[in-house]
């Protein structure tokens, strides 16, 4: 048996060119070797393979039986070889066939993916985009086995590690439906406790949040009447009853069945990044996508 490691990939790539040239003059010209040079790569590939592999012939030299057993091999290999190690292709969107995988939630499937939406689709219209949901503790492991190529998460809470793009910062506004009484302006400290507010907890069941934690700083509280997982159903209980939410702005600024007031309690917002693993932070593919999330968004 041949052991690959101690073969000099010079070496095949010389018996290549010898098997298709049949001279060792010409074979060195093209490798831009030293015809001795050439020799001595063929004296070795013999040691190597045990077989004279080229004899000399009345039209240059003739390749042995075990000679031409390697040859097609031998050039299928190297130019399988030649495609891995070359550059990277340009991307070209009009015709590719990429499915993306991108975990986020209902808040950045509707702030980052579905402002992106339309132009991926349009520019590359034979791609396919999954949105799964996103799990906080397992996004590093996901992105390091190619489960999902983006995240849409948090800054603050970014996993170590992982190539991050800010996308936008966002604040926090008191929203409800148009035309509630209490929101033709902005209400007063007490009035904003006073009102039935809607909380939304993303592990379940919740009935205190950021806003309550800037409530108790003053020693106030806020009466939540609802919580919910999803800011979608948020936004359709809003709309449909007298409840009150502390809701991103981003979700309520284009919503028409919607108003929102600037809140009368200072709530921290939060930056929203973009995530990805290094393995494909140099592919053109991802680049071109992560592109067009960040012109969506900006």
């Amino acid at each position: 048996m041949i052991n690959l490691r101690s073969i000099d990939l010079n070496l095949l790539v010389t018996l290549d060119v010898l098997l298709a040239e049949h001279n060792v003059t010409r074979a060195a010209k093209r490798l831009h070797f030293s015809q001795p040079s050439i020799s001595v790569h063929l004296a070795r590939l013999r040691e190597i393979f045990g077989d004279p592999l080229l004899l000399p012939g009345p039209r240059g030299m003739q390749p042995t039986a075990r000679a031409e057993a390697l040859r097609e091999p031998l050039r299928l290999a190297l130019a399988a070889l030649e495609h891995a190690v070359a550059p990277s292709a340009a991307f070209d969107p009009a015709a590719a066939s990429n499915t993306w995988r991108v975990a986020a939630t209902d808040y950045g499937e509707s702030t980052i993916v579905l402002p992106a939406l339309a132009t991926i689709r349009t520019a590359a219209p034979a791609s396919r985009l999954a949105v799964v949901e996103l799990a906080p503790p397992r996004i590093s492991r996901q992105a390091e086995q190619g489960e999902i190529d983006l995240a849409f998460h948090t800054e603050t809470e970014a996993p170590a590690g992982m190539r991050h793009r800010l996308l936008f910062e966002e604040r926090y506004v008191l929203a409800g439906r148009q035309g509630h009484p209490r929101l033709k302006r902005r209400p007063s400290l007490s009035q904003f406790c006073a009102l039935d507010h809607v909380i939304v907890s993303p592990n379940g069941g919740g009935f205190s949040g950021v806003t309550d934690q800037a409530l108790a700083a003053s020693g106030l509280t806020r009466h939540v009447a609802l919580s919910v997982p999803h800011f979608l159903f948020v936004m359709a209980a809003l709309a449909q009853t007298d409840l009150v939410a502390m809701l991103p702005e981003r979700l309520v600024r284009s919503n028409p069945a919607l108003r929102s007031v600037a809140p009368p309690v200072e709530v921290p917002g939060f930056r929203m990044a973009m995530l990805w693993h290094e393995r494909v932070h140099r592919d053109a593919a991802h680049q071109w996508l992560r592109a067009q999330i960040i012109a969506a968004v900006s």
